[in-house]
């Protein structure tokens, strides 16, 4: 079976930061600034968690993880003396919002611990390392959040309880295999019958199904994925005319028109919000 998550964490990587080890007491609130994620593992609660929503609070009374890919406002409320065990680390997703595993997430995700096939070991080597004193223990947990992060895209994919987007076509039998064609090969003029072959099925069948699942059409999906790649290399300073042979267009002109058609600015105009955002978090830091 072709590795649908190889391409992507490649491309577009994950890279946690512990900033919480231990108990949390009372009323703890998060702004939800800023441009990280944050991914809190529950080892002990009970924990309350308050969204801005209005709703109802949620009780966390078995040991879990609580899922925020995007800045999130919420209130987490512990027993005032004796709190909940946690462990919390930032999340960035390389690219930010234009990074596509952090955009494929819900904005929030609660799952129990054990829920996570395979991860018991992972988990218990986390928790042994966040609660101790050891040398290099943030630099490993950081690590093993990581690996964390993998298992819960495994199970989004494999549980087929993602109802659209790129995780619910990874998910699928047929229409994963034309995704990561077009992951592998984004400079490729790929046709829709060979995506559909990609894919086993028929050229109706697969257009349908892939609109769908996936929420768009493939056509859409390859343009969107092309102009992520070329984001990505743009932030790390590649030259416009390199980006866009890499990436499927045959001149600078070409893939500045599907930028623009995709993104709504030219490949210019987002460099310079780029630099520009980022001046803008250094100054709040």
């Amino acid at each position: 079976m072709v590795d649908r998550l190889a391409v992507l964490l490649e491309r577009f990587s994950v890279h946690a930061q512990v900033f919480h080890t231990g108990a949390l007491c009372g009323i703890n609130a998060f702004d939800g600034k800023g441009d990280a994620g944050q991914l809190h593992l529950v080892r002990r609660g009970p924990i309350d968690v308050w969204h801005a929503d209005g709703g109802a609070p949620l009780r966390i009374v078995v040991p879990s993880l609580l899922l925020y890919p995007r800045p999130t406002a919420r209130r987490f409320v512990t027993d005032p003396e004796r709190g909940a065990d946690m462990v919390c680390a930032n999340l960035r997703f390389e690219g930010g919002v234009q990074n596509p595993i952090g955009a494929a997430l819900p904005a929030f995700l609660c799952l129990p611990l054990d829920s996570l096939q395979g991860a018991s070991e992972v988990l218990a080597l986390l928790f042994e390392e966040a609660f101790t004193q050891r040398c290099g223990r943030h630099a490993l947990v950081n690590r093993l959040f990581e690996v964390v992060m993998i298992q819960i895209l495994r199970q989004q994919m494999e549980s087929g309880r993602v109802q659209g987007g790129m995780l619910a076509g990874l998910g699928h039998p047929r229409l994963r295999n034309a995704l990561v064609a077009m992951h592998e090969s984004p400079a490729k003029d790929w046709s829709l019958d060979e995506l559909a072959a990609a894919a086993g099925m028929s050229r109706t069948v697969f257009a349908t199904g892939f609109r769908e699942v996936v929420g768009t059409t493939p056509g859409h999906y390859l343009q969107g994925w092309r102009v992520g790649l070329a984001q990505h290399a743009l932030r790390k300073g590649r030259p416009l005319k390199v980006v866009a042979a890499d990436v499927g267009y045959g001149s600078e002109a070409a893939l500045s028109r599907a930028f623009k058609a995709y993104s709504g600015l030219s490949p210019r105009e987002w460099r310079k919000a780029q630099v520009s955002s980022a001046t803008d978090v250094q100054a709040d830091t």
